[in-house]
């Protein structure tokens, strides 16, 4: 099926055109039809799915006639999500005269007041906090608003925003479209969608517990004062496009971030202390390929949509099992192959077993060869000097003289859908090439060829 072949016109399609995409994705052939007409949708879909386009495409369709004022919403958790459907929305509007912006928390407000009171859009992308301090000062009218997206709804509630979308929805008017997109269905969103929903169609296009089938996911047992040093250690040894780290804390990640620049990998942080700048700049330099390794919290593990992450790693195994998939979703997006390591301690054995009840498989457990995880923490003079080495290889390097190059950890080592001990496996061939196994591009390289792209 084409995306022409969906009904949508002309000026829409040259835009598709012009970002790449050549053919539509399950959720974006199953939900453009049921939203193009005007009705109410509740969809669950994998992170990496394509919903983005899927509900902006036929938005934006309905905006192209019409009076010129804002008629349409879209409400997400996170200051990064919303800059990234702004972006999406702004390259599938290229070829018409929509306006669309976004506000969102962390940035001055004077700039976001005048470019609704001066220069107004049609589309606007925002958080549930700002969006209210503008509804406050009068700066933002929603009375005429005709379309109301939840995007990651679920995480909206896990943040606390249920009584801020509430209060929203107070000020929008009755008579309207609304699309509800979530990986999952806790009670309190539930309860928020069936007042927020008229008679909705449901589209559920994946288990939402289950990470894509592309992931290839390994835990590896070890020691916690040890898993520095074996995630040191594999990011030297692996070829690889783009690292990102969760780990559960803020304090975490910058300490983490500290101890990998020591020893020679480009980190940078994201979390919610930095700055919207910081986190701007962060996720500017590790899209373009300038840095590794982004360490990050779970602020990150929804709503970041990077080219090309190769691998995520959890640090620290998360406590919910729901952010463990959300987490790994980072990697493996649009049927591109990736590689989920999550490093377990004794402590976190339990919350790792959790996680394959929830998913409802098991996960191999392997080992790195030639890593020694028995050894007691190095004394601090022994740990400065493992710090201060040079980092050998990186990402795209040839492999150095006596040190393995592995592209995936789990090429030759069972799925996560196999059951079986801890194992132990060696490296696969690195690839010569800017293309990758799964046909992945190397990040950065914005002139080589790609079919499709991601949303």
């Amino acid at each position: 099926m084409s995306f022409a072949a969906l009904g949508l016109p002309e000026p829409i399609l040259r835009s598709v055109r012009a970002v790449g995409y050549q053919t539509p994705t399950p959720i974006q052939s199953r939900a453009i039809p049921m939203i193009l007409p005007g009705r109410d949708l509740v969809a669950a879909a994998q992170t990496g799915s394509g919903k983005t386009a899927a509900f902006l495409l036929p938005i934006l369709t309905r905006l192209l006639d019409g009076p010129r004022r804002l008629r349409a919403l879209v409400l997400v958790p996170t200051r990064e999500l919303a800059a990234q459907v702004e972006e999406s929305a702004r390259n599938y509007s290229r070829h018409t005269n929509v306006r669309v912006g976004a506000v969102y928390g962390g940035v001055p407000i004077p700039p976001q007041e005048r470019m609704l009171r001066h220069q107004g859009v049609e589309l606007l992308v925002a958080t549930p906090g700002r969006l209210l301090d503008l509804q406050g000062r009068q700066s933002v009218a929603l009375e005429e608003v005709e379309v109301l997206v939840l995007d990651e709804a679920d995480r909206m509630v896990d943040m606390g925003f249920a009584p801020d979308l509430r209060r929203i929805l107070a000020l929008l008017p009755e008579r309207r479209q609304t699309l509800l997109f979530s990986a999952t269905m806790p009670g309190e969103l539930n309860r928020v969608a069936s007042e927020a929903l008229r008679s909705p169609q449901r589209l559920e296009l994946a288990p939402p517990t289950r990470p894509a089938a592309s992931i290839t996911q390994a835990f590896y047992p070890v020691p916690r004062h040890l898993k520095t040093d074996l995630l040191d250690e594999m990011l030297r040894r692996i070829e690889r496009d783009g690292v990102i780290v969760f780990t559960r804390t803020k304090h975490g990640a910058d300490r983490l971030a500290r101890q990998l620049e020591r020893r020679g990998h480009d980190v940078v942080v994201l979390h919610g202390d930095r700055s919207q700048g910081q986190r701007e700049r962060a996720l500017r330099d590790f899209k373009k390929g300038r840095v590794d390794v982004l360490v990050a919290t779970d602020i990150a593990s929804r709503g970041i949509d990077v080219d090309d992450v190769s691998h995520v790693v959890n640090y620290d195994v998360p406590r919910a099992p729901e952010d463990y998939v959300h987490r790994i979703g980072r990697t493996g997006r649009m049927d591109a192959t990736g590689d989920a390591l999550t490093l377990v301690s004794p402590e976190e054995r339990k919350e790792a077993e959790a996680i394959e009840r929830f998913m409802g498989l098991r996960v191999a457990r392997q080992q790195v060869p030639d890593f020694d995880y028995h050894r007691t923490a190095a004394p601090a003079a022994d740990r400065e000097t493992r710090e201060r080495r040079p980092r050998e290889g990186g990402r795209g390097a040839a492999p150095t003289t006596g040190r393995v190059t592995v592209r995936r950890w789990g090429a030759d080592a069972p799925s996560a859908h196999s059951s079986g001990g801890t194992q132990s496996h060696g490296p696969s061939a690195p690839h010569a090439s800017g293309e990758g196994a799964g046909g992945r591009r190397r990040r950065g390289s914005s002139d080589a060829p790609r079919s499709r792209r991601r949303m």
